[in-house]
């Protein structure tokens, strides 16, 4: 032909391969991802036949990683962050670090330098937003505390990684490495030279998107919105998402994932972020299969055989010390057991930020070949096996409450805010609405209620938040909703009605099983993301449900007020004069 097609070579021959295996994976029952990164594998330098560019597949993988961040801040407000930030942040550090030291001791067991053993544990220590997103999106928890501490937790790390690779350059000499900056001798001022500039950066674009940012572009968006222009509309999404990753990472040396991250939260000030997250869906699930699919492209299939014990243990170090780690520090802040399997379950592999620090780390000569090779197996077999995690963890909480006394004492340790204080007012311990999630509906839910004098408890997983509350006078009470003991403090047994308002609908049933198991005669309304879900929660659960539109958190509080003064009225009722016989 007489124009280059790489371009469309690699489109044509990633997305088909991968929509074919992936069909082939969902009809043997495993996840659509293994089919995606075999395609990868197929269409790959390293097996015979036709070979994609790597290159461009990288590049448009690298669009698919700032879509899907992009849509992820348009979720998770500042606020949001700062909520978890008492766990994510220590959470995070500790557990890259115990990573990072577990990756070095087994890198210098194989007699590897002191620097490459720092660039293969700092690899292995930090997980892949892009998975964690898609599974977290799957469950339908993304909205949910849980998901947003491990979400927190994972910008965390990503923050973190923005120094590793700003400073390695630097300390390539110090650590024995030969290429790039690897010569230039550094010392203390140096270092702490290249440290501040590069938090100046990254305080510096923060400080721009939150300051101008949250105010320009929501503007741009309204105005956009206006032209009655859908194309339009889906343009302006698609530009600020690119175009403001794009110009992090070339003005402030801030990561293309973490700029576009930060574009969608300010693009959460506007009331077209919903419609904004619609529009862009399609292309991020697009560009998403486009990134496994180039991940799959850099696997040598040949280090599984040549070196199978070496890769054992890099898998080993990702899907159980990360995992344990992540687990013991969530339950030693005393979050629920749910919430340490949950998180655990998201650190359990790596991703994109592997791939980059691989790539640094081989070019300033500090990591051997065979080290880009085992990161590459470990992250294609965690990513793989990933998504198991996540559908085992409610069986495995099954199984542990049910034969572990030690996981039933930690969900029902003696935690102050696992109950009422002892001088909780009597009218919110009978009668009163248990409120699940003080989330943004769980708030507006809460204000209607206490406008209208009717008590309520929350029951919330967030500790911060239920501390919050007692200290204004809420009564609350702090775990997971999916234990029946949180909702014995919340005396259900007496309650007249459960709200549900949280975004996780996965354990809806659960919770609306466990109420009425206590209380027979509850009456239960309920949040959801789909009719079709909607559907069945009416049917199955006999619930008032109500869909996730704009409109949601008004309609669930004028019914749950309504049908309050309903019964109220009839206990109020004077009892009918039945005539003498």
């Amino acid at each position: 032909m007489p124009h280059s097609v790489n371009l469309i070579n690699t489109i044509a021959a990633a997305l088909g391969l991968a929509l074919a295996l992936g069909f082939v994976a969902a009809r043997l029952k495993l996840p659509a991802l293994v089919g995606y990164l075999l395609a990868g594998v197929v269409i790959g330098p390293y097996t015979p036949g036709f070979v994609a560019d790597t290159a461009m597949a990288s590049q448009l993988a690298e669009i698919g990683v700032m879509l899907l961040m992009f849509g992820v801040g348009l979720h998770f407000s500042w606020g949001d962050l700062l909520a978890v930030r008492r766990i994510a942040v220590p959470g995070a550090v500790v557990q890259m670090m115990v990573a990072t030291a577990l990756g070095m001791g087994l890198a210098a067991w194989w007699g590897w330098s002191w620097g490459g053993a720092l660039v293969f544990g700092l690899a292995l220590s930090v997980a892949s937003t892009v998975v964690l997103l898609r599974a977290l999106e799957t469950l339908g928890i993304l909205d949910s505390h849980t998901g947003r501490i491990a979400v927190g937790w994972l910008v965390v790390e990503d923050l973190a990684m923005v120094l590793v690779l700003v400073l390695l350059p630097p300390l390539a000499g110090w650590l024995g490495g030969s290429g790039g900056q690897a010569g230039a001798a550094i010392d203390g001022a140096t270092l702490w030279k290249t440290l501040g500039w590069t938090l100046l950066q990254v305080g510096g674009f923060v400080a721009l998107m939150l300051l101008v940012g949250r105010r320009l572009f929501p503007w741009v968006l309204w105005q956009v919105a206006r032209t009655g222009s859908r194309e339009l509309f889906t343009l302006c999404v698609v530009a600020a998402a690119v175009s403001i990753a794009f110009g992090s990472a070339a003005l402030f040396g801030v990561s293309f994932a973490l700029g576009a991250f930060f574009a969608g939260m300010v693009m959460r000030e506007s009331e077209f972020s919903h419609r904004a997250a619609e529009e862009s869906l399609p292309l991020r699930d697009a560009f998403a299969v486009l990134f496994f699919v180039s991940v799959g492209m850099l696997f040598d299939p040949s280090v599984l055989w040549a070196r199978p014990v070496q890769v054992l243990a890099v898998v080993a170090i990702i899907m159980l010390g990360k995992t344990l780690a992540a687990a013991a520090l969530v339950l030693a802040f005393r979050y629920p057991l749910n919430t340490a399997l949950t998180v655990s379950a998201s650190l359990a592999q790596i991703g994109e930020f592997s791939f980059i620090l691989v790539a640094l780390g081989s070019s300033l000569g500090l990591l051997p070949a065979e080290g880009a090779s085992l990161v590459l197996a470990g992250a294609l077999i965690s990513m793989a096996l990933n998504p198991m995690l996540f559908r085992a963890i409610a069986p495995l909480q099954e199984w542990l409450r049910a034969r572990s006394a030690l996981a039933r004492r930690l969900e029902q340790r003696d935690d102050p805010l696992a109950e009422l204080p002892m001088t909780t007012d009597s009218r919110y311990l009978a009668r009163q609405v248990v409120l699940v999630g003080y989330g943004r509906v769980g708030r507006r839910v809460a204000a209607v209620l206490a406008a209208n004098d009717i008590p309520f408890v929350v029951a919330e997983q967030n500790r911060e938040l239920v501390e919050a509350l007692r200290e204004s006078g809420v009564a609350a009470v702090f775990g997971d909703a999916v234990d029946p003991a949180v909702l014995i403090q919340a005396h259900i047994a007496r309650a007249a009605m459960l709200v549900i308002a949280t975004p996780d609908t996965l354990n809806v049933r659960q919770i609306i099983g466990t109420a009425r198991t206590l209380n027979p005669h509850i009456e239960t309304v309920v949040r959801s993301h789909s009719s079709d879900e909607a559907r069945r929660l009416t049917q199955e659960c006999d619930s008032a449900v109500f869909l996730a539109d704009e409109a949601l958190a008004q309609a669930m509080s004028r019914y749950v007020v309504e049908r309050t003064e309903t019964r109220r009225a009839r206990a109020t009722a004077p009892a009918p004069l039945h005539s003498r016989t």
